[in-house]
């Protein structure tokens, strides 16, 4: 019988930390996090606390994928497709692009 639980993998891997904290700080940084953390009063704590849980998940998701561990990756998937509070998607990246002269 499968229990879905929550564990930490205690396995330390710097690239995958410095890549969780780049995606957490990417996603939140001008994001509308701001304007709801001045809405509610969220405390740097709370903010704190938010950053990271979501760079634990990503990073969870992170060494799932470098595993190649596509079971897992799918069981979480089929878990929290969830779409009561997200509409369409509409991919967004940022970075530097390489502009054509003229």
């Amino acid at each position: 019988m499968k229990i879905w639980t929550k564990i930490h993998i205690t396995d330390k891997n710097k690239d995958i930390e410095t890549i969780a904290k780049a995606l957490t700080n990417y996603i939140y940084e001008y994001g509308p996090i701001l304007d709801i953390a001045k809405k509610y009063n969220l405390s740097a704590t709370d903010l704190k606390k938010l950053d990271q849980y979501t760079a634990n998940r990503i990073g969870g998701l992170l060494m799932l994928y470098l595993a190649k561990d596509n079971r897992r990756i799918n069981d979480i998937i089929n878990k929290y497709n969830i779409t009561s509070r997200i509409d369409n998607i509409l991919p967004e990246i940022e970075g530097y692009i390489q502009k054509e002269s003229k």
